[in-house]
């Protein structure tokens, strides 16, 4: 589990990469990775509103205190933004979700005018300290408003009857209509095609399926994704995925479609489906030219004082331990920079896809096959989708018009001839 801090700034770089809103103020994304935890699941939506809306007391009297008006249109528009991106990670119609907040916004509203009229009246009511609103107030409400979501994304809630000081009846009956309209997409189809977006996880470090930033990815399966979205009438999303947290991410449903030269293997497909697969291989070794014939087999390799070095988290990774037994392996965390180890001599060898292995070699005049045409393992490559059937046909349905169309074999021959 990554930290609060890692969490935030993930959340931050993946929706607001062009902004500068504060990491603090999206904390919410914290409530997604540990939705499942005890202090969420312990709390109904009820429960939680109530919660937020008691702390605009505190609000107010901040408000009061500074001088500063009820009314924030513009933060108003900024939690509403960030309801809509959240809502899709939820599976949650993002307008249906947005109507919920905003009646909460109102609530909110109405009990600060409650206490802007009580301290009016009496201004000795006033509370000496109320926190800081931007340090202390905003992110406990950024978090509560990010367990509502994660709430209402996990089944249909009601409200009961709210008992808020300064919060009205009919208020706190509007609110429990508008959160019994809140529904979800019936697929992920849907929900693709309705909120116009296609969000494709992609790690851009893997040549040569997929390379570079969220502002410029290249690779095969970059191009099969644009072709993808183009299917749909829709626009991409880059999600920026790591192998470590690959399923992880897929499961707190930030991205819809991992397209990164995934291995299909049986540990992924226990908790996600695979699109048809659109690409055979296997792993092989990768070293030094000067050294290949030191490296002609996996017996060869697998000796005291032969370094191996592996990117972590994915089937690179696995079949090293699996295989290696006597040699020394050791982790290195960018696969963006991995073959530099091998390239300064502070590795020797490494096991990755035929195919990444035929790409570095073009790339390098001093890499090399160990073992040319020879692999030690056979893989497939597929999409990493979701567990939604409708999903998945209709990705299984494209792919399989674009390979007996040619186009398959055509993105894979451009990409491995540059």
């Amino acid at each position: 589990m990554l930290s609060k801090n890692k969490c935030c700034a993930r959340f931050c770089s993946i929706q607001y990469p062009a902004t500068n809103f504060s990491c603090m103020r999206l904390m919410f994304v914290l409530m997604i990775l540990g939705s499942g935890s005890a202090s969420a699941s312990a709390k109904d939506l009820t429960q939680l509103v109530a919660e937020r809306l008691s702390h605009m007391k505190s609000v107010a009297a901040y408000k009061w205190q500074h001088d500063l008006p009820i009314e924030n249109v513009e933060r108003e528009k900024q939690v509403l933004s960030s309801v809509s991106l959240l809502s899709l990670q939820h599976g949650l119609i993002a307008q249906t979700a947005e109507s919920f907040f905003r009646s909460q916004i109102e609530a909110a509203k109405e009990i600060q005018r409650y206490w802007f009229a009580q301290w009016k009246r009496n201004p000795k009511l006033v509370p000496s300290e109320s926190g800081d609103l931007d340090a202390d107030i905003r992110p406990m409400l950024i978090a509560l408003g990010a367990e509502i979501t994660a709430s209402l994304g996990r089944q249909t809630q009601t409200i009961t009857l709210l008992q808020v000081e300064g919060l009205s009846g009919s208020t706190s009956a509007q609110l429990s209509d508008a959160a019994r309209l809140v529904r979800r997409y019936p697929n992920r189809l849907k929900q693709v095609l309705d909120s116009g977006v296609l969000r494709v996880g992609t790690t851009g470090d893997y040549l040569p399926f997929s390379s570079g930033t969220r502002y410029q990815y290249e690779g095969i399966d970059i191009d099969l994704a644009r072709d993808l979205a183009q299917s749909l009438g829709v626009k991409i999303q880059w999600v920026e995925t790591s192998w470590p947290g690959l399923m992880q991410d897929l499961d707190l449903g930030l991205y819809d479609i991992g397209m990164s030269g995934i291995s299909i293997n049986l540990k992924r497909q226990r908790s996600a489906f695979f699109s048809s697969a659109y690409h055979r291989g296997g792993k092989t070794p990768i070293v030094r030219c000067q050294d290949t014939a030191l490296y002609g087999s996996l017996a060869a390799i697998d000796q005291p004082g032969i370094r191996a070095v592996v990117n972590p988290g994915g089937t690179n990774e696995r079949f090293a331990r699996t295989h290696l037994k006597q040699a020394t392996l050791r982790l290195h965390p960018d696969n963006r920079t991995v073959f530099e180890e091998i390239l300064s001599h502070r590795a020797d060898v490494m096991f990755t896809d035929q195919i990444e292995v035929q790409r570095q070699s073009q790339m390098s005049n001093e890499l090399c096959a160990a073992m040319p045409g020879q692999t030690l393992s056979v893989s497939q490559k597929g999409f990493l989708l979701p567990q939604d059937m409708i999903w998945k046909q209709y990705v299984d349905t494209w792919l399989k018009q674009r390979v007996l169309e040619g186009r398959v074999r055509e993105i894979f021959a451009e990409h491995m001839q540059r």
